[in-house]
């Protein structure tokens, strides 16, 4: 018994999340001990407590987009999957957040309410702008908005009962969160302070009084998503075919790595090009059509300097790639051929080549002393870049269609006109202390800072007593020659690297298939399947109706 305690002593928190997770999905009985019930003991006399059922049929509904942060590195991606995953999804917990606040009908599902998103991001990812676009229950009666889709009874119900409990998805329970929320039988009565009287006299409210959307789900969500901000919408909005671009940030320090010759690589992206050398190919998906459009690809300075005496990683920079959609894994796929770009292995040309995949259609030399341009038409084998240092900033819409708002009624009408109440100018239901969102993540970003001046200072105690490693890369003139049997490492972001003897480059090496033979291959194969196993649950659904 000692010996299974100690296994799990060095166990990190992701090893932990997963063993858990893994063994809740193996489950084939649930445990019939509940929140709402207790085993039955001589000492019980009362029965017990039976939830008041929620009729979401008699509550409206309007039309609405979400925008909310997240911490990739804790989630499993954003997208819910189905079966067993290591990690939570980023939309498995919001879900649960939006049904344990009943703010969505749990029985319709993602479908049901019309979830969509504005870009999906991988594991590892984090957002600092996502957007989901869904129906929701409102509190407003007799608004005149489009958007609002039932006109329910005038009898209504708190969202959240002492019965019902929320998983966070890190297996903890989170019933009685009155500490962190400040009590949730209060959300979604509109504000006493806006002098509205809600009865027949005075029926019309306004989006100030609707349900505080945002205060609602952070209150129940674990602290590394947080919503932001809402707005209405109109009823055919789409979050993911409304979004015009997507910004990505890749955030990454100059250690072994040339700038200036990284900037060369990235400014070939801009325009339209067909990136299947630049993506993670997936024949599951069967994209024939590899065409991307970016607007912009730079790199700039952070103006933070990390690590003095020259024992650090140098500065931080951050690559901004602006397009209007991106292919699977593309964004960490470009920055590891920029980071070989930047070690000066390759080329700043190697990009161009990449995008040359087209024999009858090839591409001119993007600066007249680059080196003759190869046709790569199937992809080279390399790995790319770490997620951890990837963000999702923003989703970019049409001037004007998105009006967001929080939970704050402003005190400047301009402000409240235009849906933008970031402004300096304190508004009248701001939350002060720790309910503050601002003061959270501002809370945050100071421990992060302790955090980063701990290491530095524990990285100067280490070079009192070890040598600092030679520095190969980038490769220049005054830089110590890679000599043969010499092991260095290749960035691949966020502190990780290759590490390697000999450097092959990238047209040197083993190419994958073409993307027609494996489409096809994919399609009589597990495709084959896929359609047999559709085919059979059709049938299997046909029967039962029948």
């Amino acid at each position: 018994m000692a010996h299974d305690a100690r296994r799990f002593e060095n166990w990190s928190r992701e090893h932990f999340i997963s063993h858990i997770r893994k063994l809740e999905h193996t489950l084939s009985k649930p445990s019939r001990i509940t929140p709402h019930t207790q085993p039955a003991t001589q000492f019980t006399s009362t029965p017990p407590r039976v939830p008041k059922p929620f009729d979401f049929s008699v509550h409206p509904t309007r039309k609405i987009a979400l925008k909310f942060a997240y911490q990739g590195e804790h989630y499993n991606g954003l997208a819910v999957q189905k079966g067993y995953t290591p990690l939570p999804t980023v939309e498995e917990v919001l879900w649960n957040a939006l049904v344990y606040t009943r703010l969505v009908d749990p029985k319709g599902g993602f479908e049901g309410c019309g979830w969509e998103r504005c870009g999906r991001t991988d594991r590892g990812v984090s957002s600092a702008g996502q957007v989901v676009s869904l129906w929701i229950r409102s509190c407003l009666r007799d608004k005149d908005a489009s958007n609002l889709s039932v006109k329910p009874s005038l009898e209504d119900s708190h969202p959240v009962e002492e019965s019902g409990a929320f998983n966070d998805g890190y297996g903890s329970d989170v019933s009685g969160l009155d500490d962190q929320f400040g009590g949730l039988n209060t959300w979604d009565e509109a504000p006493s302070n806006t002098n509205l009287n809600v009865s027949a006299k005075n029926p019309k409210l306004t989006d100030d009084d609707e349900l505080k959307y945002v205060s609602c789900l952070n209150g129940v969500l674990p602290p590394t998503i947080r919503v932001l901000a809402w707005t209405p919408v109109e009823p055919n909005f789409s979050a993911r075919f409304a979004c015009q671009y997507r910004h990505y940030k890749y955030f990454f320090t100059s250690r072994g790595l040339d700038i200036e010759t990284m900037r060369n690589g990235a400014k070939r992206l801009v325009g339209e090009h067909d990136f299947r050398n630049l993506c993670k190919l997936d024949p599951g998906k069967q994209i024939t059509n590899f065409n991307r459009l970016i607007h912009r690809a730079d790199i700039t300075a952070l103006g933070l300097v990390s690590g003095e005496g020259g024992h650090g990683p140098g500065q931080v920079y951050v690559f901004d790639l602006v397009g209007s959609a991106f292919l699977y894994n593309q964004v960490r796929h470009i920055m590891a051929i920029l980071f070989l770009i930047g070690t000066r292995f390759e080329h700043p040309s190697l990009m161009t080549a990449l995008l040359n995949v087209d024999p009858a259609n090839p591409l001119p030399p993007f600066h007249p002393d680059d080196p003759p341009l190869p046709v790569v038409s199937t992809k080279p084998l390399y790995q790319m870049a770490s997620a951890l240092p990837l963000v999702l900033w923003e989703g970019g819409y049409k001037d004007g269609a998105l009006t967001w708002r929080t939970d704050k009624i402003s005190t400047n009408k301009e402000d409240a006109v235009s849906g933008s109440n970031q402004a300096n100018v304190p508004s009248q239901t701001q939350k002060d202390g720790k309910d503050n969102l601002f003061h959270q993540q501002r809370t945050v970003y100071e421990r992060s800072l302790i955090r980063a001046a701990l290491d530095e200072h524990f990285l100067h105690a280490t070079a009192k007593h070890h040598d600092r490693p030679l520095e190969y890369l980038p490769i220049r003139p005054d830089a110590p020659i890679v000599e043969d049997g010499v092991v260095f490492g290749v960035p691949l972001g966020g502190g990780t690297e290759k590490r390697a003897a000999k450097y092959v480059p990238v047209l040197e090496r083993e190419r994958s298939e073409g993307v027609e033979v494996l489409n096809e291959r994919w399609r009589q194969t597990k495709g084959t399947r896929r359609v047999a196993r559709d085919t059979e649950g059709d049938a299997d659904v046909e029967a039962t109706n029948s």
